[in-house]
């Protein structure tokens, strides 16, 4: 059955383990019936920041407001509003927020088995 919701009726959920000042809202999962892909949107607060970190799946990434960087480690990439970000298998990426204002980004992965 098609559902549709306002993202803010998910509850905003501290990212722990090596983020700062991040929040996620699983919007779209297994729980709701989704079989394939999950979406998730984060809010990274003012100098905040994701664990720096790698897995085997691929992120596809939509940036709706704000800007920042995608460091893996060595070099950063800057991206701002609007822009779409793909993040390949066994890449190492961490997202930061490098502005005064927060920054929401849309992230789409595969459901992972349980």
């Amino acid at each position: 059955m098609t559902k549709v919701f306002h993202y803010k009726t998910v509850e905003a959920k501290a990212v722990e383990d090596g983020a700062s000042k991040v929040k996620i809202r699983w919007l779209i999962s297994k729980d709701i019936g989704a079989e394939n892909f999950a979406m998730r949107l984060f809010e990274i607060g003012v100098g905040g920041y994701t664990p720096l970190h790698t897995h085997h799946w691929e992120h596809e990434v939509f940036i709706l407001d704000g800007e920042g960087l995608i460091f893996d480690g060595e070099k950063a990439v800057p991206f701002t509003k609007g822009d779409a970000v793909f993040v390949p298998p066994d890449e190492r990426h961490q997202f930061k927020n490098s502005t005064k204002k927060p920054l929401k980004i849309l992230c789409l992965i595969p459901c992972l088995k349980s």
